[in-house]
């Protein structure tokens, strides 16, 4: 059956479950099995949907993952209910990105009620991500991604954790929203450092915390790195806190800034700039030659 067909049949079946309902609520239907009918209409929407995401129609396939998700609702199946909502909201992705943070909401709202924060954390990224890419809304972003550090801290979860405040830490620096950075950064830093299997990426973070002290004020960078030093000997002889002292020495002593574009091509020629890095940089750029143009 082409897509077309399956459409006309996932619109049949809407009516059917539609008349179920409906037929449920009446008093004769309400003594005489009134809560089988909502089941059936239950099932008959799932299947609508899933007509629906076959013949890709994304927005009608959301809207009866819905009709479900409520009716399961009515009947007290909270997980059902919740599922439904999922896939309600991973089908609204793909056309209505409102819709779809709508539905994830009403899943989040029934998973932490029944004390799923693991799994509610996992919906409040996905929730993060199409802001991210969709919405392009990254204040909103940064909410849930805090929202799920949140919930995976109380379940002990910190890796997960972790994973989440480095993504608010990234957008807070590209929002100019530097002790915010910097805080996640230390803190992440301080939990690694210790961690066998995670101390290699100690030092990244505290460059990265280095890098945002730097753009607000060069002298509480050289106190930052000095620190950073004490707490974590290894990161002396990093690559990452080399480069940091040929800034300070540049920036304190007002050298002229080519030395450190040397050293920064140097570095990534070894590891490649992301565009977080790259940003960063440009505006350490901006603060050294602001330095040098005030002496002129």
């Amino acid at each position: 059956m082409d897509s077309t067909g399956k459409e006309k049949e996932a619109i049949q079946l809407m009516a059917e479950a539609d008349k179920k309902v409906r037929s449920s609520g009446s008093f004769l239907g309400g003594m005489f099995g009134g809560n089988q009918k909502v089941e059936e209409a239950c099932e008959m929407y799932a299947r609508a949907a899933n007509m629906f995401k076959m013949a890709k129609n994304w927005s009608a396939a959301g809207n009866a993952f819905c009709q479900a998700a409520r009716l399961h609702m009515q009947l007290q199946n909270k997980h059902d209910s919740a599922t439904s909502f999922i896939d309600a909201g991973n089908a609204f992705k793909k056309a209505d990105p409102q819709e779809a943070i709508k539905c994830l909401n009403a899943a989040i709202d029934i998973y932490t009620d029944m004390g799923r924060f693991t799994i509610a954390a996992k919906h409040h990224i996905t929730i993060a991500e199409v802001y991210e890419s969709e919405l392009v809304d990254i204040e909103k972003a940064i909410a849930h991604y805090e929202q799920a550090a949140d919930y995976y801290k109380g379940e002990e979860s910190n890796s997960s954790a972790n994973k989440c405040l480095l993504k608010v830490a990234s957008y807070s620096a590209q929002l100019e929203q530097y002790p915010k950075a910097i805080e996640i950064y230390e803190q992440v830093g301080t939990n690694t450092m210790d961690n066998p299997l995670l101390k290699y990426s100690a030092k990244e973070y505290f460059f990265k915390a280095s890098l945002c002290h730097f753009i607000v004020d060069e002298l509480n960078a050289k106190l930052a790195v000095g620190k950073y030093e004490e707490m974590f000997p290894a990161f002396s002889d990093s690559r990452e806190c080399k480069l940091l002292k040929v800034f300070l020495f540049v920036a304190l002593t007002l050298q002229k800034s080519r030395t450190v574009f040397i050293q920064v091509k140097e570095f990534d020629s070894i590891s490649r700039l992301d565009q977080w890095l790259t940003t960063m940089l440009l505006r350490i750029k901006k603060t050294i030659q602001g330095d040098e143009d005030d002496l002129k």
